[in-house]
């Protein structure tokens, strides 16, 4: 039987957001993991045959953007929720501190390189929200920009939720579909995680001991996230609130978020004029007759 998640619980809204509004551990009623596996599953062999549907018709593209504090799955969830992918249509781009040629131009230019191409699944494993997370919560970041210091004002900030707006409405007006998800991982279940990798010889080189100085920031990044997501929560580039706590559902989640997406582009087969499907015809009984 087909199982489906209302994705209504999930998504931001503009006015009145609220993190506190979406726990990190919030599981539907009736919801395990069997319900999540089989979910996932239904979600890994539609996004096959819509992504087949989406490389053919060579018009729209799709750009997943992950956003999350450290430990909160959003490797592990690209893994599994695209495990059924064709590889040649699907571009992953894990953004790191940017290089000295990327601080020579302007913030969204290193993302505007690595943009899904028509037909392509885009996965930004991390993206140009830093610039308002990251470098919002080490402000001294921004000295390294090498911006004009009459630049760096207090509006900074919300100068740049405009141009990723505006940039976001450039991309979904030239056919990219955007979908953004902020994986909500609780701090104690971060705690856990960053444990159980010092436990575990094979997952200690994923610890950094920036991760623990970035945790005792935690109120000042949820601050900044809840601003960022208020600020940019658009209907051509909605915000999804995932709960993180338990890794299985929020895969479910994320599989039902991509396949939604897909399936509203209504995508389709290229048609072919009679012409055409006269000359494939030929072909077809020249073939047979070889």
């Amino acid at each position: 039987m087909s199982v489906d998640i209302d994705l209504k619980p999930y998504l931001a809204r503009a006015k009145g957001f609220s993190l506190k509004r979406h726990p990190p551990s919030y599981l539907p009623k009736d919801a395990n993991r069997e319900t999540a596996q089989r979910i996932l599953g239904e979600g890994i062999t539609r996004l096959r045959k819509l992504q087949e549907k989406l490389y053919a018709q060579d018009q729209w593209s799709l750009l997943l953007i992950l956003q999350a504090m450290d430990a909160a799955g959003k490797d592990s969830a690209i893994e599994h929720v695209m495990s059924g992918v064709n590889p040649q249509g699907c571009d992953v781009h894990a953004f790191k501190s940017p290089s000295a040629e990327e601080l020579d131009h302007d913030f969204l230019w290193r993302s505007s390189v690595r943009l899904p191409r028509r037909g392509h699944l885009g996965i930004f494993n991390r993206s140009y929200y830093e610039e308002v997370l990251v470098v919002r919560v080490h402000k001294e970041m921004l000295e390294r920009q090498q911006l004009p210091h009459s630049l760096i004002t207090k509006n900074i900030w919300h100068e740049r939720y405009e141009d990723i707006v505006t940039y976001e409405r450039h991309l979904a007006r030239n056919g990219t579909a955007i979908r953004k998800v902020f994986l909500h991982v609780s701090r104690g279940e971060q705690r856990r995680r960053f444990l159980a990798r010092l436990d575990e010889p094979d997952k200690r080189w994923k610890f950094a001991l920036g991760d623990v100085a970035e945790r005792k920031l935690w109120a000042d990044y949820m601050h900044a996230y809840e601003a960022m997501i208020k600020a940019t929560h658009t209907p051509f580039a909605p915000w999804y609130i995932v709960p993180a706590d338990r890794k299985w559902w929020a895969r479910a989640v994320i599989s039902a978020i991509i396949t939604q997406a897909l399936g509203e582009l209504k995508l389709e087969y290229p048609r072919m004029s009679e012409e055409r499907q006269r000359e494939l015809m030929r072909v077809r009984r020249a073939l047979q007759r070889d």
